[in-house]
């Protein structure tokens, strides 16, 4: 039987090319837009909220939609259902980045007459991400292998080189996913400022991204800030990023004090749990150790804010 697939999830989408399987792509996520191709494939959901508005009333949004119950996005049954997949790729991890589990499990029983099965990914930390890819494969019936040792390889020879640094030389790193209000960055991203020879402050591997007050980024004083608000561009971030600069006690804090305040890519690289967290990898290397690393992501995925 041919495989057809729908991907709601931005990150299943980037597994799915890494595997191969892009022929059998017909659906996606408004969000999905990597690779380029993507962009000619019907989609599958729409979001209840407004992007374009600033973060504070964003957040506001999200809050107000997760307390009435609703999901976030909601899916257009009506295109699945033209589409008549076999699998539908969807995630458990957070109502805020994709369709919510139960919704896609409601419709899939209901409204779906070719009875996809659903292939649900929960991704908190980067061996969960390669547990996912495997899972993907192995239901799909593909390989595998050469794409995780490629992707694991280019992880190994960044933590070769950083795993002999001492403690002096592993700044302390806060990454920001959120401006207003102020969110530390979770799940995977303190394992990969580790990796990348930082020290990760204000938010704990494995688990979800806190917010956080003023008071408790000024004590933490980090000597590297990286700004990768959820869902974002870099260009987008910028903007995003005139809430910090503009707060009274933004200019005495270390890191911007020595000029190591960097912005960047969130939404192509850190907020999506797939392949592209390696060159996520790759660019928290560059800008945590600029003299030991050049990926030649410097201007296209990050920059400094300065």
């Amino acid at each position: 039987m041919d495989k057809k697939i729908i991907s709601l999830l931005p990150s299943a989408t980037e597994i799915v090319e890494a595997l191969g399987l892009m022929e059998s792509l017909v659906g996606r996520s408004h969000e999905c837009d990597y690779p380029m191709e993507v962009g000619n494939l019907p989609i599958c959901t729409e979001a209840r909220l407004n992007s374009n508005k600033p973060s504070g009333e964003i957040d506001a949004d999200v809050q107000s939609l997760l307390q009435s119950a609703l999901s976030i996005y909601q899916l257009k049954t009506d295109v699945i259902e033209q589409l008549q997949p076999t699998h539908i790729i969807t995630q458990d991890q957070c109502d805020v980045c994709a369709v919510s589990f139960p919704d896609v499990e409601k419709a899939v029983a209901s409204l779906i007459s070719s009875q996809p099965q659903i292939i649900s990914l929960q991704p908190n930390l980067l061996k969960e991400v390669w547990a996912d890819i495997e899972r993907v494969a192995r239901v799909l019936d593909v390989p595998c292998e050469a794409t995780l040792q490629q992707l694991q390889g280019r992880v190994r020879k960044i933590v070769s080189q950083t795993e002999t640094l001492s403690e002096d030389n592993r700044p302390t790193v806060v990454a920001l996913e959120w401006t207003e209000p102020l969110m530390g960055a979770g799940n995977w991203i303190p394992e990969l400022i580790e990796m990348a020879g930082g020290k990760p402050l204000l938010g704990k591997k494995g688990e979800h991204s806190p917010y956080l007050i003023w008071d408790t980024l000024s004590q933490a004083d980090p000597e590297v800030i990286i700004i990768m608000p959820c869902g974002f561009d870099l260009e987008r971030t910028r903007q995003e990023s005139q809430v910090l600069t503009g707060h009274p006690d933004w200019n005495n804090l270390k890191a911007v004090k020595q000029g190591k305040v960097f912005i960047t890519d969130g939404n192509a690289y850190f907020n999506r749990p797939g392949p592209r967290l390696v060159d996520s990898l790759e660019i928290l290397a560059e800008i945590i150790h600029p003299d030991g690393f050049n990926f030649g992501h410097q201007g296209k995925a990050w920059q400094p804010l300065g």
